[in-house]
């Protein structure tokens, strides 16, 4: 078949994927029925085979229902078989009887072991995609020629390449003096963040700013003091917790920070899903629209209204109300 992947391989009613982890994972020639092992893995089915994709990990919250036709937010939740607070039963995947398994995100010894072992339990191929930024076009083309969604998946990445592509331009042209260092705090203290390469930190990275907790070294989340917070100063504080938001304004140590007492604290969008990362999906390619036009509002200076409609339309497939567009770009609560 023309426009295979390389890696690929025909066999007699099945075919042969290298996954992002090395793995050879031999995959039915028809894929109709996909389990998605976390929420990074949930977006990415979702955007390239709606149909295709079985249920959710976890059911969507009230604020979050109407962002997604109900066709697609009333399907079942089935738990998480990766990650952090893993709920799935293995045996209520099975009996779900899902053509292939998948997980999107980063590739680590525990994931591949994981994967490994879901897939001896199960019989089910499971594949491992890799969730670094800089391959989310490919990996978007990667899964729709698997998924046998090869139209849609060709103009998500195109859409993904050329967003990230005028956004460096861009960025390239900014001098590294002018770009900010950025404290992102998640959890409702603010307290949790990511050090330098963590997959959460990827979409401030991506836009040229400096993250304060890079300092502290390279790896995923971790927690840190409001005192390093303080002693870190930075440009700009980014949050995904509207708890946080709030507590930031009040706290006498958080409303003291000169990020905080000069407006820089931004709470980032999040319905249906974050625009940062959470998840570290493809979600956050409308993410790092807001994120550089909070960061470099003169460089950025364009309506986010529009770009949020043909967002929301390609990748969640249904286009939000003018209302909707106002609640996404308005997340602010209400002043203490």
């Amino acid at each position: 078949m023309a426009g295979l992947l390389p890696g690929v391989a025909r066999g007699q009613g099945t075919r042969v994927f290298i996954d992002g982890a090395g793995r050879k994972v031999t995959l039915p020639l028809k894929v109709e029925r996909i389990y998605a092992a976390g929420p990074p893995a949930s977006v990415l089915a979702f955007a390239v085979a709606p149909d295709k994709l079985m249920g959710w990990t976890s059911p969507f919250r009230e604020a979050e229902r109407p962002f997604v036709a109900p066709r697609y937010a009333d399907l079942p939740a089935y738990g998480r078989l990766t990650g952090r607070g893993n709920t799935a039963n293995v045996e209520i995947v099975v009996r779900a009887k899902p053509d292939l398994i998948i997980d999107y995100g980063a590739i680590r010894d525990t994931y591949v072991s994981l994967a490994d072992r879901v897939q001896a339990q199960t019989g089910i191929p499971c594949l491992l995609l890799d969730g670094d930024f800089d391959r989310m076009a490919d990996v978007i083309l990667q899964f729709g020629r698997i998924a046998g969604e090869e139209t849609r998946a060709t103009a998500l990445a195109q859409y993904a390449r050329d967003t990230i592509a005028d956004i460096n331009a861009r960025i390239a042209k900014i001098p590294a003096t002018q770009r900010p260092r950025v404290y992102y705090g998640r959890g409702p203290l603010g307290l949790n963040t990511g050090l330098a390469g963590s997959i959460n930190m990827e979409s401030i990275e991506q836009l040229g700013a400096r993250n304060v907790a890079a300092e502290q070294g390279k790896g995923g989340l971790v927690q840190v003091s409001i005192e390093r917070v303080l002693r870190w100063s930075p440009d700009v504080i980014i949050t995904i917790d509207p708890n946080f938001y709030v507590l930031a304004r009040t706290h006498p140590i958080w409303s003291a920070m000169p990020a905080v007492r000069a407006g820089r604290l931004h709470l980032s969008p999040a319905l249906p899903f974050g625009w940062i990362d959470f998840p570290p999906s493809l979600n956050r390619l409308i993410g790092l629209r807001w994120l550089a036009r909070v960061l470099y509002p003169d460089v950025f200076p364009e309506d986010l209204r529009p770009i949020v409609r043909d967002f929301y339309s390609r990748f969640y497939h249904q286009a939000p109300t003018a209302a909707q567009l106002e609640q996404l770009l308005n997340t602010a609560p209400s002043q203490p």
